[in-house]
């Protein structure tokens, strides 16, 4: 099958989480997407398939499927734009249904998707000491201003908020002791932030559940943590920035706009550049 490989969430031509695009007339057996997903070897390929109106779309990293991947869905919407021209398309997931929307802007394409609804509640201190213990953090290493807590957005992320961009720099962790633990909680990603201003955050999201050590731009975490932001009445003003991928070389920008309703569904958006098709 030919599969597009597409950066979502890059800074300009540069940058971006790589991410598989498969479009075909019927999805594949879970099977063969499972080992599609581990030859492409990035962090998500998605693929989609005609749905009526829409496209049902299913999300796999190289050892397992997801309920929803945002840097996955930023690259189908940039797919279907190459494909079909600027529009909206509505994709049906396996939990939810969203939208994702597209335009060219000269050589790349601008991208932006409407997250599942979000949702967080505050982690237990017994699962704050083992997040901490991971990662060699102390407590005092936690911003107060966003407490620990398990978000959600379309799939489920602990995010731990850091009080200086050094802690966040120096973030390091056992991936077999992360991968089970992160499985043991069901958690899709660990987000790591840092706060320079209320609305420019830099970020980090270990994604050993999927088998990958980090990934550098995550759509899915970044609507999770602004709907979590919002329910703690954080100062964010209607929207948020965060550069994420930068201490790996691989700096990305993502975008997310808030609406004040709780738990309502954020808007992430980014650009995208195609990488190569194979």
């Amino acid at each position: 099958m030919d599969v597009l490989r597409i950066a979502a969430f890059s800074d300009g031509n540069t940058g971006g989480n790589p991410a598989g695009v498969v479009i075909g007339d019927v999805l594949p057996d879970a099977a063969d997407m499972q080992r599609v997903a581990a030859e492409v070897g990035f962090s998500e390929t998605a693929f989609a398939a005609p749905d009526g109106e829409g496209w049902r779309v299913r999300y796999f990293s190289p050892e397992s499927e997801v309920p929803f991947c945002g840097h996955a869905t930023i690259a189908l919407g940039a797919a279907l734009v190459r494909q079909f021209g600027d529009g909206v398309f509505k994709l049906s997931l396996n939990q939810a249904d969203i939208t994702v929307e597209g335009f060219r802007d000269g050589s790349n394409i601008v991208a932006a998707l409407q997250s599942p609804p979000t949702r967080g509640k505050p982690a237990s201190p017994g699962l704050v000491a083992e997040m901490l213990a991971l990662f060699g953090y102390a407590a005092g290493d936690i911003n107060p201003a966003i407490p620990p807590a398990l978000i959600h957005g379309g799939s489920d992320h602990f995010v731990l908020a850091l009080n200086s961009r050094g802690a966040l720099a120096a973030m390091a962790y056992d991936f077999k002791e992360g991968q089970a633990f992160m499985r043991r909680e069901g958690l899709v990603t660990i987000l790591l932030a840092f706060a320079e201003t209320p609305r420019l955050f830099h970020t980090r999201n270990p994604f050993a559940s999927g088998g990958v050590y980090e990934d550098p731009a995550t759509g899915a975490s970044t609507a999770a943590f602004a709907g979590y932001l919002r329910d703690l009445g954080w100062p964010h003003g209607g929207s948020i920035d965060i550069v994420q991928g930068e201490d790996m070389g691989v700096r990305s920008r993502l975008h997310a706009d808030i609406p004040p309703e709780p738990g309502s569904s954020i808007k992430v958006s980014g650009k995208a550049r195609l990488m190569e098709a194979g």
